[in-house]
This record gives C-alpha cells, sequence and structure tokens, in this order.
C-alpha cells in the first residue's frame, strides 16, 4: 500500500504529479484553505500532510493522525506548525529555503521604489480623471532612491538578496541581525549596527525576520519614533512583526514618510483597515513569492522533502533536523 498523503489546498500540478508517483493523494482542489474541522477529518488515517502558511498544524491536528510521520510546507516561514510538539512526536518538518528568496528580494525593492516614487498614487490620479496638467515643478514630488541609506533588518537569505540590488542603486547599506554575519559584511560591503542607530541613519527599512515571540511587533511605536520623518519602511516578512496600530499612527502624523506592505497582522487585510485609506502606503496581498517559476519551485520542493523522508532519505529541506534522533529515518522508509 502507498503511503497517505493529505494536501490541503490547490497547488501547482507539477507537485501534484510528483506526489501521486508515489503516494495515494487525498487532494482538497480548492484555493481557499480548508477549515480546522475539514483537516480534522481529513488528516485521521494519513502518514503526511502537505500545507500551506495558512493551515495550522498544532498539537490537536498533529495527534489526529497517529500515522503522521512528515509535515511538508509550502512556504519558507514555518509559524504556523508546533515545530516542538512535532519533533517530540517524531514527526518530520520540510520547507522551502531559498527558493523564494531572489522572487521576494525583487518585491522589496519593488515596494521601495512604488512607494518612494508615488507609482501608485500616479497611476490612481490617472485613473480617476485627476491628472489636469501635463507637467507642473512641484506635481507627485517623491524620494531619490539611488545613493540613500538602506538599512536592513535580517541579513539572512532574503536581506541579502535585497542588499544586492541596493549595491546597484549605490546604496550605502547597514543591516541590524540577532548576529553579526561578518562574511556578508565583506562580501556585500554593508555596515553592521545596532537596531535604535540604524532606524536613525536610514532612509529606507526593509524588514526581513521570521516571526518569534522575539520578532512580534519588533517594529512599534517607540522604533517608528526613532525613524527620520522622511523614512519608507518595508515589510515583506510576517505582518506581526510590525505593530500595525503603531504604523497607522506613524503614517497618518508623519513620523514617517511612507510604508511598502507585502504582510500584515491579519489576512486578509479587512476592508476597514485605515491602512487602505492612507495614501502614503503601497500594498500588496502577500505576493512575495508570487512568480510562475517560483511558486512552481517551492511546490515542487515541498513535495520532494516529503517524498524523501518517506523514502527514509534525509532531504535538504528538513527544518527540524533534530528529529533524527527521535525517529530514525530508517523507521519511517515506507515506499
Amino acid at each position: 500500500m502507498k503511503p497517505i498523503v493529505y494536501v490541503t489546498r490547490t497547488i501547482p500540478e507539477v507537485a501534484l504529479a510528483l506526489l501521486r508517483q508515489y503516494c495515494e493523494v487525498i487532494y482538497r482542489d480548492e484555493v481557499p484553505p480548508p477549515s480546522r474541522e475539514e483537516i480534522l477529518r481529513s488528516v485521521e488515517n494519513v502518514d503526511a500532510i502537505y500545507c500551506t502558511l495558512n493551515e495550522r498544524m498544532d498539537k490537536e491536528i498533529i495527534d489526529t493522525s497517529p500515522r503522521l510521520k512528515v509535515i511538508g510546507t509550502m512556504s519558507v516561514g514555518v509559524d504556523h506548525i508546533d515545530v516542538e510538539y512535532a519533533t517530540s512526536r517524531g514527526i518530520y518538518i520540510v520547507y522551502t529555503p531559498g527558493v523564494l528568496t531572489e522572487t521576494t528580494a525583487d518585491l522589496a525593492f519593488a515596494l521601495m521604489l512604488a512607494t518612494a516614487r508615488r507609482v501608485v498614487e500616479g497611476d490612481r490620479m490617472i485613473r480617476e480623471g485627476r491628472w489636469k496638467l501635463a507637467w507642473a515643478p512641484t506635481m507627485m514630488l517623491g524620494y531619490d532612491v539611488h545613493g540613500k541609506k538602506l538599512g536592513i533588518i535580517g541579513l539572512g537569505r532574503i536581506g541579502a538578496a535585497v542588499a544586492r540590488r541596493a549595491k546597484g542603486f549605490n546604496m550605502k547599506i547597514y543591516y541590524y541581525d540577532i548576529m553579526r554575519r561578518r562574511e556578508l559584511e565583506d562580501e556585500l560591503g554593508v555596515e553592521y549596527m545596532e537596531l535604535p542607530q540604524l532606524l536613525k541613519e536610514s532612509d529606507f527599512i526593509s524588514i526581513h525576520v521570521p516571526l518569534t515571540a522575539e520578532t512580534k511587533h519588533l517594529i512599534s511605536e517607540k522604533e517608528l519614533r526613532m525613524m527620520k520623518p522622511t523614512a519608507i519602511l518595508i515589510n515583506t516578512s510576517r505582518g506581526p512583526v510590525v505593530d500595525e496600530k503603531a504604523l497607522v499612527k506613524a503614517l497618518r502624523e508623519g513620523w514617517i514618510a511612507g510604508a511598502g506592505l507585502d504582510v500584515f497582522e491579519l489576512e486578509p487585510l479587512p476592508a476597514d483597515s485605515p491602512l487602505i485609506e492612507l495614501p502614503n502606503v503601497v500594498l500588496t496581498p502577500h505576493i512575495g513569492s508570487a512568480s510562475y517559476d517560483t511558486r512552481n519551485r517551492m511546490a515542487e520542493y515541498a513535495a520532494e522533502g516529503i517524498i524523501k523522508v518517506l523514502k527514509g532519505e534525509e532531504p535538504e529541506n528538513l527544518y527540524n533536523r533534530e528529529v533524527v534522533k527521535i525517529r530514525p529515518l530508517h523507521s519511517v522508509k515506507m515506499i
């Protein structure tokens, strides 16, 4: 009998075809995420779960399937999975690091440019018929990006990719991280700064940290008040890293000049969110990795990780490597 994998929602066909080569697939071919009740019903007798960042894999769901051996998530973040409990149960977790690095860095830089140069405001002006003068010396003035100071919070894969793009714009690059990245300092010509100093010095601040208890509301009122009134904040990491209420206040009262946001504390962003009414913020619907090539590769990479675990092989995209000591791969092998 083939191992059984539950796929929570519609995924690219390349990943689905790969899973079907080796597994019996319970496939929920719907774009919206399933309800919690549906997940609980569907995972009772599965060997693997293929999920996305919208489905919480907590103790109750993990315990529902006594046969569960591996959870694969089509995401680089794993804050939706109770990693500690899954590991204690000997359940392998595979994810998609590296695959979306360049694509997400592209979007971070796109948000930086769009916010600084008021691209969305200009587009809206034309579409709403408010462009009355062909050109005026003070019309739609924005901020230069080239030659300015960029502060990167979190110099991991994506943060480093943003730094490489910034070098092409001749930007002075600072970074803050929980650890010094000395090899990247030399490679990228970036300068380490403690967070308060980085906030005070930078013209643009781009956030690239995972969501943890330590990073929740890492940027709140105190930090926003440290920034320049001409500064622009970019967030393509996780919404709760920024205190949204404080950010709204900062944008309304002019503590900072603008923000470009791909992630939010509550997603989808509620229709009554005050962010929607603010002209100095550019909003995108969590599309950091949303290119055809990247989403296909993410989907395939998660599927490959699941299959390797079920084959008794250690996947390169294993998140909780300590699980091997609790449940050795030879005892997982099913294919």
